[in-house]
């Protein structure tokens, strides 16, 4: 059986007191649905706003009080990173494919391309994660690179991981992903009105851009 999962990579700091934050490793990943914990959403959106704490003349001033400062880059970005990406799991065989370095789950819907644009994506690089689609059959492989190299030497067995599924079998993994991801806003947003009240619209719209949604109404 397939499953797919929208994942945000993470690394928290240490001694963060702007709000509760918990349920998770100092660095690894979180699966974002609807699930999370009220600490787990509070982990995933200090890491995005971490992530995309930037400078820039074009983003205004950054206030001088402490929760504004630090939310300051996540609100005036407008194509926030979101490092991480969707997960595919085969669980007949463990095979599992993942996205490599620098890929962001704000370029998630790049999966349409395989599905029903060029037939192929890559996503991130080191290992170079690619999915194509060759005929009826989408093929994920967890690092292309390296199985290009290893035909090129007459080798077999490079380039780690290969998933394939039906087209058909893609797309309604995607339907679920956006699902998953459209019910982590939805929890978000809730959370956001609760623990940061005067910045709750704000951030919610950001979340939206980090993961390529409309905002919840």
């Amino acid at each position: 059986m397939m499953s797919m999962r929208p994942v945000l990579e993470f690394s928290a700091p240490d001694g963060f007191t702007l709000w509760p934050t918990g349920g998770h490793e100092p660095c690894g990943s979180l699966t974002l649905d609807g699930r999370l914990t009220p600490d787990e959403v509070g982990t995933a959106v200090l890491w995005l706003a971490e992530r995309n704490d930037v400078e820039g003349e074009e983003r205004g001033a950054r206030p001088a009080e402490p929760l504004g400062a630090f939310l300051h880059g996540l609100l005036t970005e407008s194509h926030p990173y979101a490092p991480g990406g969707l997960v595919v799991t085969d669980s007949a065989t463990g095979a599992v494919f993942e996205p490599g370095c620098c890929s962001g789950l704000e370029d998630w819907r790049d999966w349409l391309n395989v599905t029903d644009g060029s037939g192929t994506a890559w996503f991130g690089h080191d290992p170079d994660a690619r999915a194509e689609c060759v005929g009826r059959v989408v093929r994920l492989t967890q690092d292309a690179q390296e199985a290009e190299n290893a035909e090129d030497g007459g080798g077999s067995g490079g380039g780690g991981p290969v998933i394939e599924l039906p087209v058909d079998e893609l797309r309604r993994l995607l339907a679920g992903a956006e699902r998953d991801l459209r019910d982590f806003l939805a929890l978000a947003a809730r959370w956001a009105e609760r623990q940061v009240p005067g910045y709750a619209a704000a951030v919610t719209a950001a979340l939206a851009r980090a993961l390529d949604l409309e905002p919840p109404s």
